[in-house]
């Protein structure tokens, strides 16, 4: 069973920035924003001809490209894996379905993405799955006011993603400027596994926080990765 780590965050909060460190010999990264990677130098670190780069935006084919990665011995190499983001392959899907009328489309989406998040709980034991996703402000019936992962429909919502996800880190910008993964809160959905933070808040650095759950969940059994040269 793979370990996972969700980011969910407003565009701009450093969600995709939190992957700097990692290292292109054992990360492979599903582009489905299609934007491209916002470093320095990332051209000449993820691409095809490296064969750790895809773009792939339909539900399909990030399927198909997860389990390549998690089955075929060219890339057992691969300890990390990226989905970058979950909301437009949900955007995708609802446009290939925008002709047709009826709860049915709903019901598809829901599980087309549900299928994605249920598939990265079970890719091999030695890989770190990472799930990108942007943030909604909603409330409840009550009235409070929370941030969760941002849907596409009723269906998908009701569905609740967040309950498939042991890690999940909310990714801000504080009043000093500093790029923050909240992993503990009340107000929001964001949460880790017991004990591994004793903080509400840590850096926004997916190296570290690959790191510190490979060590909580497995010890010497599974060494710390390496960052990347110059890093």
């Amino acid at each position: 069973m793979s370990s996972v780590i969700a980011i969910y965050g407003e565009s701009g909060s450093g969600k995709t920035t939190s992957l700097r460190r990692l290292d292109p010999a054992y990360t492979f990264i599903i582009d489905a924003d299609g934007k491209g990677l916002p470093w320095k130098g990332w051209r000449a670190q993820f691409n095809k001809d490296n064969r750790n780069y895809f773009k792939a935006r339909t539900q399909a084919m990030v399927l198909q490209t997860m389990k390549v990665v998690n089955t075929n011995e060219d890339y057992s190499h691969i300890k990390v894996l990226v989905i970058d983001t979950l909301n437009s392959i949900m955007v995708e899907e609802e446009h290939l379905h925008k002709d047709e009328k009826g709860y049915d489309k709903w019901s598809d989406l829901a599980w087309n993405v549900w299928d994605i998040v249920e598939y990265a709980n079970e890719m091999r034991d030695d890989l770190t799955v990472v799930l990108l996703a942007h943030a909604q402000m909603e409330s409840d019936d009550a009235g409070y006011r929370f941030t969760r992962i941002k849907t596409s429909g009723r269906k998908l919502s009701k569905l609740t993603i967040e309950s498939k996800l042991q890690n999940l880190y909310y990714s801000f910008r504080d009043d000093d400027g500093n790029y923050l993964f909240r992993v503990n809160s009340s107000h929001d959905v964001s949460k880790s596994s017991l004990g591994l933070y004793d903080t509400e808040t840590v850096p926004n650095d997916m190296l570290d926080c690959i790191n510190k759950l490979r060590d909580f969940e497995w010890g010497d059994e599974m060494p710390a990765l390496e960052a990347k040269g110059g890093d």
